[in-house]
């Protein structure tokens, strides 16, 4: 499929989505949205795809926030359509899908951009990325989720200061406060990432796509993670996968995943 804004590439059962507007330092639009919403529904229906990186073109910016400039004359009610499109067909997209999405932050992710990196299940940053929800500063509050994700990455008191000062902290600081995994050069950041990546592939797809739905259900309101986690791992009983990996570990080999 061909995209106006995004590459998509894919190697040994790995995708990576490359955000790629670094005039525009990889900002956000409508376009944008509407390739990663089809991208991310693409690969997910890809049996043949296991993990999938997500990053922005350069040496700048994973994404420095959403393009004001589409947004700057909105109504109360296409200000509220927007965040509602948005979290839609691409925030909660990603969040709940059954396939491990990795946010490679190659540089700045401010506003949209952090939001976007927060829907993901984890995150790897570069030593030069620079993190922070400015909406504030323009008269705004961040619109795709960040208002959540973020105090549950890094608790309220943190998240709240760090929304309404729209400030910015570096990668070492993210690192303390839980919002990334790890920080690395940037040189060495989609290497990084594939390497867990590679991990992530050696296990169980079906158990790995339970897994991610039992943790975010605890994050949901009026979902009991307790209970999701025990109908998940019931479910998992009548799988191959479980047989195979149990049968595996007993036979002292390594298991041969077909995620069913």
């Amino acid at each position: 499929m061909n995209y106006q804004n995004i590459l998509v590439t894919i190697a040994n059962n790995i995708a990576t989505i490359t955000i790629n507007r670094p005039t525009k330092l990889n900002a956000l639009n409508s376009d944008t949205i509407n390739d990663l919403n089809k991208a991310f529904k693409l690969l997910g229906k890809n049996k043949e795809i296991n993990v999938i990186i997500l990053t922005g073109s350069g040496e700048k910016a994973f994404v420095a926030g959403a393009d004001i400039s589409e947004f700057a004359s909105f109504s109360i009610e296409e200000g509220a359509q927007l965040a509602t499109d948005g979290q839609e067909k691409l925030f909660d997209l990603i969040e709940n899908g059954k396939t491990p999405v990795i946010a490679a932050i190659n540089g700045f992710a401010l506003g949209g951009g952090l939001e976007l990196a927060m829907a993901c299940h984890f995150r790897i940053a570069s030593e030069n990325a620079k993190m922070g929800l400015p909406e504030t500063s323009l008269g705004l509050i961040p619109g795709y989720g960040g208002t959540q994700r973020l105090p549950q990455l890094i608790g309220k008191g943190r998240a709240m200061e760090l929304i309404l000062t729209a400030g910015m902290i570096d990668a070492t600081t993210a690192k303390d406060y839980g919002l990334v995994n790890h920080v690395v050069p940037q040189a060495d950041l989609l290497d990084f990432c594939n390497g867990i990546a590679i991990k992530i592939m050696k296990n169980s797809p079906y158990a790995i796509g339970k897994a991610i739905k039992a943790i975010n259900s605890n994050f949901k309101e009026g979902k009991n993670g307790y209970e999701t986690e025990i109908k998940s791992f019931g479910k998992c009983f009548g799988t191959h996968d479980f047989k195979e990996g149990t049968t595996a570990f007993l036979e002292k080999r390594k298991a041969v995943f077909t995620g069913k």
